[in-house]
Parts: structure tokens; sequence; C-alpha cells
């Protein structure tokens, strides 16, 4: 009998499943300070603050407290490195991509390390952590690492007498403002952008996750970055992150979290020097089960698509519409998917969902489950918190729910499914676009023609067609309404980190 291509017997190795990657239990934290300049600072106050681990309340370490001083200092630094003549700014584009794809190596070889720090700050599952959230910022690194040297503009035919272009030149210095809930990802997703037009960064990330931020600090130094292109300044968002969306010397400014913080950091931009701002914020994002669907596909990934990183996700399908056919089934199959979901210890390989991020979430998410209770949602499961550990929530599913209930209103931000019925494809339309909000929606259905009406219908920058979570660095993410401003991954980034300046030479009439 022949064998088969890559078998042993054509000479090809066994190509055996590797084993898991391990956490680095009791890793020491090395980076705390301020990175100004290449170079690590105390904060000019002199203030430090804590950094908790939610899986155990614990106190990790202490970090620097970066206030308005130190936010001028990045800035003063940023504005330095972006100078004409200075040695960011003659840096060809190929030897920037080169830079970024240097970066993305040493995110390779420090994987575990970064997984395992994200995984003590955050509560998310290491597994998670080490092949979601890294392999995506690896991916986003070396996509944009592709487009250094391709970013280009155009000829625009004119007058005969006229020759007309356009240049795509960088911004100039850019804020950043990362969340808690994918503090490196998200860091990437507006660095490697940022960076590969040619930018300068002052980044301020979350203050519950600043760890992994700041081990980029130092990996940037590594690979040769000049100093003052990024800086990283930790702090809180009344002061720290203030001052970068009201500074005057940052021409834009890239934000991903709360619809009512984005709202301030836009308003600080008008306030102040009329930056361009990029808001990545909340959704309430609908999922949309057709009778025809394959209902097991479309059971796991809506499960999967809200409780995912503890529910934590502004793309999670916390409005389940079930075509009433099928509605008894899928809360039945929906149960038991989350009854089964492993609640734990983050490290541990077997676990699918850790804690909450901090105290305040977590009463936030009780308080919604209560209220859903109150206004006469039936609970299947869940809506409890586990008692004998910190900030855990049981995997919680309400079906019954209707629309003007607040747990179909409100973004829970945690582990908690409302399934909701329809009866037509009208009134899911309707019901679906009826949100303040317009970040994501998917659609299960088999009939190509109702997937195409609904994703033409869904008020929403990304339509997931039988999948969920489906992120690509190839493709643009970002919301309609409420749910935030531009775009980021994909080529539509690079124009929220660009400038488009026109160019028109008018040719001599002489004889040459």
């Amino acid at each position: 009998m022949a064998a088969l291509n890559g078998a042993v017997e054509n000479g090809q190795p066994d190509r055996k499943v590797p084993p898991l990657p391990r956490p680095l239990r009791g890793l020491e934290v090395k980076y705390t300070k301020i990175f100004i300049n290449n170079e690590w600072h105390e904060s000019t106050s002199g203030k430090k603050f804590p950094t908790y681990n939610p899986s155990t309340l614990e106190k990790i370490c202490d970090i620097e407290e970066g206030d308005k001083p130190d936010v001028d200092n990045a800035v003063e630094a940023a504005k330095a490195a972006f100078q004409r003549g200075s040695p960011w700014r003659q840096m060809d584009a190929l030897s920037r991509g080169r830079l970024l794809h240097k970066l993305a190596d040493l995110l390779e070889r420090d994987r575990v390390i970064l997984a395992t720090l994200e995984t003590m700050d955050t509560g998310k599952p290491f597994l998670q952590a080490y092949f979601i959230d890294l392999e995506g910022c690896i991916k986003t690194l070396r996509y944009y690492a592709g487009w250094a040297d391709k970013i280009q503009g155009r000829t625009i035919p004119v007058d005969d007498s006229f020759v007309c272009f356009t240049r795509h030149e960088p911004m100039g210095v850019c804020g950043a403002i990362t969340p808690w809930n994918f503090p490196l990802l998200m860091l990437v997703w507006k660095m490697a952008p940022a960076l590969c037009c040619g930018n300068t960064l002052v980044i301020k990330p979350a203050e519950q996750t600043p760890l992994t931020s700041l081990y980029i600090g130092s990996l940037i130094k590594e690979v040769g970055f000049p100093p003052g292109v990024v800086n990283i300044v930790p702090g809180y968002g009344p002061t720290a992150g203030a001052a970068i969306s009201m500074h005057h010397s940052i021409d834009k400014i890239a934000f991903t979290g709360s619809t009512k913080v984005g709202k301030l950091i836009k308003e600080a931009a008008s306030k102040s020097n009329l930056k361009r701002v990029t808001l990545e914020l909340g959704g309430k994002n609908p999922c949309i089960v057709c009778a025809d669907a394959d209902l097991d596909l479309a059971v796991e990934c809506a499960h999967q698509g809200v409780f995912f990183n503890q529910g934590q996700c502004c793309t999670a399908a916390s409005r389940v519409f079930v075509e009433e056919q099928i509605y008894p089934e899928f809360v039945k199959r929906s149960v038991e998917y989350a009854k089964k979901r492993l609640v734990g210890d983050p490290f541990d390989a077997r676990t699918e969902q850790g804690p909450q991020i901090d105290q305040n979430q977590f009463d936030k998410i009780l308080e919604l489950i209560e209220s859903g209770k109150k206004e006469g949602a039936k609970l299947e499961c869940g809506g409890l918190a586990i008692e004998d550990r910190g900030l855990f929530i049981k995997p919680t599913v309400f079906s019954e729910v209707t629309d003007n209930m607040r747990i179909a209103k409100e973004e829970i931000f945690g582990p908690v499914q409302p399934i909701m019925k329809f009866k037509s494809i009208e009134e899911v339309i309707r019901r679906a676009n009826s949100t303040e909000y317009g970040l994501t929606a998917a659609v299960f259905t088999k009939n190509l023609d109702r997937a195409l009406t609904l994703a033409s219908a869904l008020q929403s920058g990304t339509v997931w067609i039988n999948c969920y979570n489906a992120l690509y660095a190839q493709a643009p993410f970002g919301g309609f309404k409420m749910s935030g401003n531009g775009r980021e991954l994909g080529e539509y980034a690079l124009a929220e980190y660009t400038e488009v300046k026109t160019v028109t030479i008018k040719l001599s009439q002489k004889s040459p």
C-alpha cells in the first residue's frame, strides 16, 4: 500500500504535537518604571501605584505613577525623535519594517514570559494569552512590517501644464491609551501601524494592567528603535490619560475602552488642538441564530463569543437572538455548555475562565445579574460568585430575556449570556439595530441570501457569518455609532496614522 505524503515511510519526520507551553510561576517583574528616551525613570512626583493579581487579590508590585510632568517629558522626547534630520526620520522605510520584524522576533522569543505576565496581571487563562493574544501581536507586527515600504501616494491627472501628486506622510507624535482586557494586543494594534508609518508614540497602559506594556519597552530598546520613538507612561486615566488627551503637541490619539471615557477624550481633543482621534469603544453585539443554522456550531460559537476572556470583550455576543422554532433546544444546549465551563486558576491548563479584573467590575456584573432576575428573565444557570475564591463568577445564562431589560441593553462585560427569541428576519433586524452601539454582529444560517441580507442590514462595523471573533491583522476593525470612530488593523489603519499632502508643480512653458 502506498504511503501517504508526509508519513515516515516517505522520509518525512513524524510530526508529533508539541507539548503545551508552561507558565513561569514565580516570575520576577523586572520593569516597573516609566520608559522615556529608551531609559527607565522614576515618576516626577515620586508616587507609585500597586498592580494586583485578580486571581489571588495579592499585590504583584508597585509601578511608578506617571502624571502630567512625566507625559510632558515623554512628549518632548517623542517630538525630538520626530524632528527632521533625526535618526528615526532619516531611516528608510524598509529599515522601519525590519525593526518591526525584529520586535516580532523578540515577542516570539519571550512569548512565555509575556503570556505569564499577562495572566498575572489580567487573570486570563495562560494558554489563551499564549495562543491568542501573543499570536495576534506577532502577526500584527509582521503584517505592518511588510507595509512599511509600500505606503505611497498617487499621481493625479490635472491640466497639461501641471503635475500633481500626493504624499502620505506620518502625522507626528501619537498618543495611545490602552485597555485592561487585552493590554498587549491592543497596544500592538496601535503601535504597529503608527511605527510602520513613521510616527513616534507616547503610550499610557491601563493602570490595572501595566506589566506587559512596560516589558515591551525593554524590547523596543533591545531591537534598536532610536530613543524617543516609543515612550511608555503608566498612570491613571484622570491624570496621565487626561494629560495625553489635552496635550497640544500630540497630533493624534488612539483609545480603546469605554464609550464614557471615549467621549471625554474626544472632548479634550476638541478643546486642545483638534488632534485626530481613533476610538474603539463598547458594544452590545447581536448574535442572530436562524432556524436553519447548524445548531451545534451556533451554540458553541455563541458560547465562546460571550464567555471568552471572562466576558470582558467589547465584541462579546451579549444579545443572542434565536428563531423561535429552535429556541428551547438552543437554550438547553447553551446551559449544558455553560455548566461544563471550567472556572479556576488561570495558570492551570484545564481552566477556561479566570477571575474578573477587579472588585468594581465584579460588583457591576453581579448587580446586572440581579437586575435580570428582578426584571423577569429566567436564570437558567450560574448567577452567583464562586464564594471560596476572589473575583470569580459562575458562567450565567438567562432565557426569556426581553429588549427592555438592563441585561439586554447595557454592556455587561462579564460571563453572562442573555438569550432572546425572534419570529421574522425584519423583526430581528429592527431589534438588533435598536442600540446606540454598532461594533460587531454575527449571523448563523445556511441560507446565503439570508446571510447577505442580514450582513447588509445590520449596523455594525464587523459582521461574522457562521463564525465569531474571527479577527485578522489584514481585516479592518472598528464600530458604527457610539462604538467608535476610525479603523484599526488592515490597510485601512494606515490612513489613521498618515496625513495626505498634495503637491502641484507648474511646468515651464518654454521649450527645453
